[in-house]
This record gives C-alpha cells, structure tokens and sequence, in this order.
C-alpha cells in the first residue's frame, strides 16, 4: 500500500522535496504557513527551478487552518520548517500522524529534543542533508543543487538499521543522493560544524559561499567556528561522521583539513550556480524576518556551557547577529540589493 506523506513546512527544502516525491508517483500533501505560496501551488502547481532544467507538477497544497479538517492519517511526516517553528508545528501535525508513523525532521540543527517529547521516540528518525534552495516568489523555488548534487542522510535515533529506513531510503530516493548512517547525531553534528562556519556567519556579513571563502580572513574565521563545534561535540561524545556523499577517507585527516573539506565541499557542490546561491540566513535577513542563528551558532554556545568548552568565536556570531536583529534586518537587506545591483 502506498505511503501517506506529508511535508509540513513546504518552504524551499520541503518544496524541492514535495515536488520531487510528486512527480515520482507518491501521495503527498504540503502544508505552509505563507498563504500565498499555498494559494500559488493550489492555481498553478509547484515550480522547482533548477540550473539545467525546471521541474513543474501539480501538487495538494493545505493552509495551516487547513489541518484540523483533514480527513487522512500519514504514514511519513517530513517536518521542514525553521527551528523555531518545531514544536507548535509538531503539536499541529501529531493528531495525523499514524500510530506507527514517523517524524522526519528536514532541517538545519538538532531539533529531534524538541520533537520527541510530542510524538515519542520510537516516531522520531534522524536526517541530515545538503540542499540549497530559496523561495522568494510564491509557488516557485530556485533550486541550486538539483537531485544529481543533493545528499540527504537518513538514521534511526538507536543507530539500527530498520525495513523502515530503508523505505524512507527508497522513498526519497528520486531527491537525492541518500546515505544511511548508524550514526546519525554524529552525521547532523558534522552537518551543524558545516552550519555553524556559513550561515550566520555569511548572512551577517552579507555574503555568498563563494565570495567569503576566497578572503582570507574569513575562510580563517570559519575553520575557527568549525574547530569550535567540533570541540563542543566531541565533549559531548558524538564521533564526527561523513557527510555531503563524502567518504571516510575523505573525511580523515586534522581538525583544520576536516572543517576546510566540509566548508570546501559545500562551494564544489554549487557548481555553476555558486554566485547565485544565498545562504538562509542571508535569504532571512533578505526577508526581514528571524534567522535560525539561535538555533545554530547559539546551540553551539549552549552546549558549550554545559560542557564546559569555550566558544568565543561563535558567541561573537551569535551576538553580532542578535544585533543585527534588534537593529532591523531591513539594513542588511538594503545594502546587499544596493551592493548587488537590485
């Protein structure tokens, strides 16, 4: 029998996601908060716009009041909206979940603590991935890496490998190159080290992966920022894994030559599309709404406390971008489309 499935969050990630899953024959639904992306995708269908192609399917698109009154349990919720958004949206979705369902949460950070306590432990698998993609117009997402330079890492929280991850593997197959862990906080705590020396980082200075690698003072600032969370998760015991389709040997070597690979990976999985791509956090502040910084940057600050190791580098970023939030994002938004010619 076929799987239900929901996307809940159907932003740019979830999008990509529900669209691909779509056109390969699964019944899906996407659930969103923005009004007018649901209302675009019930008139005209979903468009994934990717660099050599464009993707344009039909899809079942639900406003949030929506919810309430469906007539449906699923079988598989993929929960892809910003961090902050976790456990209002968990809570809304819970009552459609079947019993043996399971929650997937798509997203930046470690966001399992505050899904588990809503729908349980055994509903809960893991999922690190490596998707750029941005929505600025309703109904539309620029996809940067297609499905061919996407990875997606899928783990059960006990490490096991189960019949239902490896249909969760199948399943998800069409979006992406899939890799199945029996570590799966080790690989999203590798993908959080990537997170932590890009997103805030980039966002708050106002620039692109591939411009902000190239100056020299931050590419250092980022290997600091990486070394950083490494520390942090290693204090905390999780045993750094490969990520982004790389393999063990590829990721072996020093602290300095692992973060270096991760940030260098991510700009070589841009392609040609790498000065297009903007970073969420700059997509944020590009938006004037709240970034994931705290959940990011500053989770890296909160486990450092409670684990005793230092996190000066990150707690600056945590801090400079809190600034710029009480300021009003708008600032950085003018100055980046003034900078960019928009």
């Amino acid at each position: 029998m076929a799987k239900k499935i929901a996307v809940v969050g159907a932003g740019a990630i979830g999008s990509s996601l529900g669209a691909d899953m779509t056109a390969a024959g699964h019944d899906v639904a996407l659930i969103d908060q923005w009004p007018s992306h649901v209302d675009a995708m019930r008139s005209d269908g979903l468009r994934i716009v990717m660099p050599d192609k464009e993707l344009h399917v039909p899809v079942r698109a639900y406003h949030l009041c929506d919810v309430s009154a469906l007539d449906q349990q699923f079988d598989i919720v993929l929960l892809s909206p910003k961090s902050y958004d976790t456990r209002w949206l968990t809570e809304l979705i819970r009552p459609c979940l079947k019993p043996d369902g399971v929650v997937v949460g798509v997203q930046n950070g470690m966001n399992e603590e505050s899904i588990i306590p809503i729908v349980g432990y055994q509903r809960v698998i893991g999922c690190a991935f490596e998707i750029s993609a941005e929505i600025f117009t309703p109904g539309v997402v620029q996809r940067n890496t297609p499905p061919e330079r996407a990875w997606i890492g899928l783990g059960e929280l006990h490490g096991r490998i189960t019949p239902r991850l490896r249909e969760l593997e199948a399943l998800l197959a069409c979006a992406g190159k899939i890799t199945v862990t029996t570590n799966i906080y080790g690989a999203k705590w590798s993908k959080l080290v990537n997170s932590s020396m890009i997103l805030a980082p980039f966002g708050m200075l106002g620039l692109q992966s591939w411009e902000a690698t190239q100056i020299p003072e931050v590419f250092k600032l980022c290997v600091r920022l990486g070394r950083e969370t490494m520390s942090v998760g290693a204090a905390l015991g999780y045993a750094m894994e490969p990520i982004f389709g790389l393999s063990a040997e590829e990721f072996m070597g020093s602290a300095n030559e692992v973060v270096e690979k991760l940030l260098m990976t991510i700009v070589k999985h841009h392609g040609s599309t790498a000065r297009k791509v903007r970073g969420v956090v700059l997509q944020d502040y590009l938006k004037g709404r709240r970034t994931e910084t705290d959940y990011l940057s500053g989770l890296v600050v909160q486990k450092g406390r409670e684990a005793s190791i230092p996190t000066p580098a990150n707690e600056a970023v945590t801090e400079v971008n809190a600034q710029i939030r009480r300021a009003g994002s708008s600032r950085i938004a003018q100055t980046w489309r003034s900078s960019n010619g928009c």
